[in-house]
């Protein structure tokens, strides 16, 4: 069987998603699993064995140049030539759905109408797999896509996966703990001057602060100045981050990619919530928890003025890093 996933972006969606396929190459071995993934985005897929084929599209690049749409059309119709059994449209999305229905396949599944937020792109599909939008992203990307071929994966097989992101790089490192900094959006961002007290409260552990972008770095270079256990890292490809965070102890950071990144290789994480639903974006484990403000928040309307994250105490997220250390 030929089978397409489309799952665009971002970071952390993409990882949520990826952990189906370790089930269905166990229970549907002699299948051909393609991924298709914004360009910017394919290394996080790279190196893996469950995937035969990673075919990338550029359309975030028509936000910027209209123009573009041609050239993605003509890469859109190059892949429909797969000639696909399925494909599986889990991003839910306008975009996703225009990009699946050219793909094309024999069936073309996605979510009901009921289950996203862009109610349209549930016309696009042959057939839809209906879980609440509320839902978590883990337990909804497992339904759409294993609905579509009847692969059981229950809870206990999600808590007992094996570590699924592969990197090319095999460099040892001694770090105890990394420090996320940043996040999509600045209401998702635990405040510097809080890192640095958790970093002076750890002491004891050897930090280091991953970076992308020039606020993430300033971020870095602060903590860097003022805790004599935190140093900067090198500026680094999402290859070289797999292998990062596959070989620490602890990640800690907010409700973003490389957070999700430790779940997705069996690395003990905290991640921090403030005005996005713990319930709903991450997986609790025995060694991934999450810290939270007391803020309610709607997964259906994310209150853009809620800045609560900031409310956390450093003294919980100290108590539970002390706690997941002792396991490592």
């Amino acid at each position: 069987m030929k089978i397409c996933i489309v799952k665009l972006s971002a970071l952390g969606d993409i990882v949520h998603a990826m952990v189906v396929l370790q089930f269905l190459k166990e229970k549907i071995p002699n299948s051909q699993i393609d991924w298709i993934v914004e360009e910017g985005f394919k290394s996080i897929l790279e190196n893996s064995p469950h995937i035969d084929n990673i075919l990338t599209v550029n359309l975030k690049s028509l936000k910027s140049n209209k123009l573009n749409i041609f050239k993605e059309f003509k890469q859109l119709k190059k892949y429909s030539q797969n000639n696909y059994d399925l494909l599986i449209d889990a991003q839910g999305l306008l975009k996703s759905a225009i990009a699946s229905k050219i793909i094309g396949a024999k069936k073309i599944i996605g979510f009901s109408k009921e289950s996203i937020r862009e109610r349209l792109a549930s016309s696009f599909y042959d057939e839809t797999v209906s879980i609440g939008y509320e839902k978590n992203v883990i337990e909804r990307n497992i339904k759409v896509i294993c609905s579509a071929l009847n692969v059981n994966v229950d809870r206990q097989d999600i808590l007992n996966k094996d570590a699924f992101l592969y990197s090319s790089h095999h460099e040892k490192n001694n770090t105890d703990i990394i420090f996320v900094v940043g996040a999509s959006r600045e209401n998702k961002i635990y405040p510097k001057e809080k890192f640095l007290e958790l970093a002076l409260e750890l002491k004891a552990y050897k930090i280091e602060v991953i970076w992308a972008s020039k606020f993430e770095k300033d971020v870095a270079l602060f903590l860097e100045e003022n805790a004599e256990n935190v140093k900067v890292c090198d500026k680094m490809s999402l290859d070289a981050l797999k292998n990062k965070i596959k070989n620490t102890k602890l990640v800690i950071g907010g409700d973003t990619g490389p957070t999700h990144m430790a779940w997705g290789l069996n690395v003990a994480s905290i991640a921090i919530f403030g005005n996005t639903p713990e319930y709903r974006n991450t997986y609790i484990t025995e060694i991934n928890q999450v810290v939270k403000s007391n803020s309610k928040v709607n997964p259906l309307k994310i209150d853009k003025n809620d800045f609560s994250i900031g409310d956390i105490e450093v003294k919980e997220i100290v108590d539970l890093a002390d706690e997941l250390l002792s396991k490592v």
